[in-house]
């Protein structure tokens, strides 16, 4: 317990700093002139259009100001991560009294030409944007779209032993799926190697415009919830102002102090014992020190103060009056000096400038981030015997790739995989000769990889592995996600918030860049034959086409040595969403490690050795994606063995974003290249891993675009045989074989005859498994051959 003698007038401090908190605050969402209350509040004093939320800033305020009371006590290096970033205004108040504003635009400075600056930019065009956001000092989290919080802030630990990652939760955001999973992220934070998050529950009862669960559980109820997921939940009630500096004071310590003795203890004994880490659960009133009614509605306390308490001063005199009412009772005269400048007693409460909040190092990852030691390449690639040979899967190469990753990084501790639950069934259990699964309590007889310093994390949540990987890299680390293609698209939202943010990190120029956020999708949509329809779904590439077209790559490497020459590029990238898609099965081999790199290079390219004719051709087969390109090659051996004299130019595409117009896309070919590899007037079957309308979008902008005819997926499945799903979906080597003849006018009057050939292939495949429940011989003993 704290001696309320000795801090009496630290709480006055404390006091005063929060209302300068709140009253910024407050300005923000309306003021445009005036700042300081100088002169009485008139119409031209304020925002025709306010923007904003008040219900959550008093709370955000109180956290921030006992923080920064804690910071300068103990000298504790703490990084802010603000769920309800729809609060901007109070973190941007705290980010001006503390100076750092100022630091990175001196417009912001000290002073009532600085202060009518930070309150008129607010949410105004060509100035701070509504919620926290990469323009926000101190922030690696925006918090429009809820739920990811915890999970930012413990991947932010991770591998960070002195950091303290201070999480602030709405009782809203607490709802969410994402943030219900993310509270068992506790399990995988080691305290003898890794920093400590302090989720701050900020329970105010209310969200847009009804109660809160949270809000409506009692304590018991609560503590009981938290208790049950590993915590230690320390409970303030601020719905009371004369106790809630105390009260949350008191919390504050505990709490750090309860760190303290888990890490000292795990780190001088090297032993890890069911840490339960400390969580502050606070109380208070929505919008505690706004408007108690308006207009005769009940305002704080209330779900009415969530957005603005009213939207209309300028125009409403009444509604002005009580905004100045309001804005006075926090008495700015005392808090600013003549010159509009904070006066000593806010001050007072800051930490040292280089522990202030806003300038934690780790917010600004880009600043910390070094490059990923790689093993060489080539030691990993597989040996081409001859194109097609062997057969062997390309994840497993890879996880042996991986493996090595780990092992040059481990004095470095800056690559970490993320994945739900599938390293194994992903085949890159390799990793684990160098690392475990991270698992700290229980651990029990016969565990097999789980240690507490695991570098594998492994939670079957799409969003929280995501998260975490985010929460990661943003603080200047390396990772990559592997999942499940089916279920990637749980995260679609998500990842697009990411390359938003990466959008306005790249527009703010004090952000360095960090490293690029690299998805592995496996266990694709053609070879979920045996999970069947639920598990079939190649979509997240569509999603992730809406993004901004500079920031993400798109990889579909037809073999290991691609594979393996693709992760490398995206393991050295900055900056972007790179998504690679490669299956898990036993496919054959094409290119060796050099091929694989010139390829790589070009992002599509003609396959000499698989064309029939390589100039003048008749028609072009292209293909993207490993089942895809198997399928168009065995349709080219179709074509030697029963039309030879078809010419027939074999192109791949392993860079997707190599196809649009280079006006649409960074990787986007030039006119001149294109045309080189696809001609400008020659039909093309392109045989895709994904929907069809995918490619005919990327390829909208190129010359006669209607000559393109994409075969992929159409959303037909169940659970049946591997060839049987490309049969489905009209991609079988049979249909592709069928479909080039098609486009050739020359063998018009043959369709009877090819038409009937197709429909004898496909009856023979359909009877054959439905006898046998496998596919049939011609297809499971299929080679190439040169």
């Amino acid at each position: 317990m704290i001696d309320l003698r000795i801090a009496r007038a630290r709480i006055d401090e404390l006091d005063v700093y929060w209302r300068a908190a709140d009253y910024l605050g407050a300005a923000q969402l309306y003021l445009r002139g005036n700042a300081l209350l100088r002169e009485p509040l008139a119409p031209h004093h304020l925002k025709e259009r306010p923007l904003g939320h008040w219900g959550t800033q008093p709370g955000l305020n109180a956290v921030y100001t006992h923080l920064n009371r804690l910071i300068s006590e103990t000298g504790a290096k703490i990084m802010l991560v603000v769920g309800p970033g729809h609060g901007a205004p109070a973190i941007l108040a705290n980010l001006y009294l503390e100076g750092t504003l100022a630091l990175y635009e001196p417009r912001f400075a000290y002073g009532e030409a600085g202060l009518t600056h930070l309150v008129r930019s607010f949410s105004w065009p060509g100035g701070m944007p509504s919620h926290v956001t990469a323009m926000t000092p101190g922030a690696i989290h925006e918090g429009g779209e809820l739920g990811y919080c915890l999970s930012h802030a413990y991947g932010a630990a991770l591998d960070n032993p002195d950091l303290l990652v201070a999480c602030i939760i709405g009782d809203g955001e607490a709802e969410t799926g994402p943030l219900a999973a993310s509270w068992f992220c506790n399990r995988f934070l080691d305290p003898r190697t890794s920093g400590a998050v302090l989720p701050i529950l900020h329970v105010n009862g209310y969200k847009l415009s009804g109660p809160t669960v949270l809000g409506r559980m009692s304590d018991e109820e609560i503590g009981a919830y938290l208790t049950g997921l590993g915590y230690d939940p320390l409970i303030v009630h601020g719905e009371h102002l004369a106790t809630l500096h105390v009260d949350l004071w008191s919390a504050l310590d505990r709490g750090y102090a309860r760190i303290s003795e888990i890490q000292q203890r795990a780190r001088t004994r090297n032993t890890v014992a069911s840490p339960c880490w400390p969580v502050i659960v606070l109380r208070t009133e929505k919008g505690i020190t706004g408007p108690a009614y308006v207009d005769g509605v009940p305002c704080a306390g209330s779900w009415h103060s969530h957005g603005l308490p009213f939207d209309d001063p300028a125009s409403n005199a009444q509604h002005r009056t009580l905004l100045e009412a309001w804005l006075r009772s926090y008495r700015p005269d005392e808090l600013f000096d003549e010159r509009g400048f904070p006066n000593d007693l806010v001050l007072e409460s800051l930490p040292r400038p280089e522990l202030r909040m806003g300038r934690n190092r780790h917010t600004n990852g880009g600043t910390l981030l070094r490059p990923l030691v790689l093993p060489p390449l080539d030691r990993f690639a597989v040996d081409i015997e001859e194109h097609g040979r062997p057969a062997l899967s390309a994840t497993a190469r890879l996880g042996d790739y991986l493996a090595r990753v780990f092992q040059a990084d481990a004095s470095s501790h800056t690559f970490r995989l993320f994945c739900p639950d599938e390293t194994t069934s992903n085949k890159l259990d390799a990793v684990f000769s160098q690392t475990d699964r991270a698992f700290l309590w229980p651990l029990e007889p016969g565990d097999e990889a789980l240690s507490p310093d695991g570098r594998v994390i492994e939670v079957l949540s799409e969003h929280t592995c995501e998260g975490m990987l985010e929460g990661y890299i943003l603080t200047g680390r390396h990772g990559l996600h592997a999942c499940y293609e089916g279920f990637i698209s749980i995260v679609d939202s998500m990842i697009h918030q990411h390359t938003k943010w990466l959008k306005m990190s790249r527009e703010t120029a004090w952000r360095a860049p960090v490293a690029s956020l690299n998805i592995l999708l496996s266990s694709h949509v053609w070879r979920q034959d045996h999970n069947g329809f639920s598990h079939q779904g190649p979509g997240f590439i569509n999603s992730l086409l809406t993004s901004k077209g500079t920031f993400i790559r798109i990889y579909l490497p037809p073999d290991a040595n691609t594979l393996l020459c693709a992760t490398e590029h995206c393991l050295q990238s900055h900056d972007l969403v790179n998504l690679i898609i490669a299956g898990k099965n036993e496919m054959p081999q094409w290119l060796d490690v050099a091929q694989a790199r010139l390829h790589c290079a070009r992002g599509a390219s003609i396959w000499d050795w698989a064309s029939t004719a390589v100039d003048d051709p008749e028609v072009i087969l292209a293909s993207s994606g490993d089942v895809p390109t198997m399928e168009a090659l065995a349709a080219i051996t179709l074509v030697r063995t029963h039309v030879p004299d078809l010419r027939v130019r074999f192109v791949n595409v392993v860079d997707l974003m190599t196809l649009p117009s280079s006006a649409d896309h960074p990787h986007g070919m030039s006119d001149a290249h294109f045309a080189e590899i696809f001609g400008t007037q020659t039909p093309v079957i392109f045989a895709f891993h994904g929907y069809p309308r995918v490619l005919h979008e990327l390829l909208y902008h190129r010359t006669n675009p209607q000559r393109f005819h994409v075969r992929g997926y159409e959303e037909e499945g169940t659970t049946t045989t591997p060839f049987d799903m490309v049969v489905r979906n009209h991609i079988s080597r049979y249909h592709l074989f069928h479909e080039l003849f098609r486009r050739v006018p020359r063998f018009s009057s043959r369709m009877p005859e090819f038409d009937g050939q197709l429909q004898g292939w496909i009856e023979q495949h359909h009877a054959y498994i439905v006898e046998h429940g496998v596919d049939v011989p011609a297809v499971t003993t299929w080679k190439w051959s040169d």
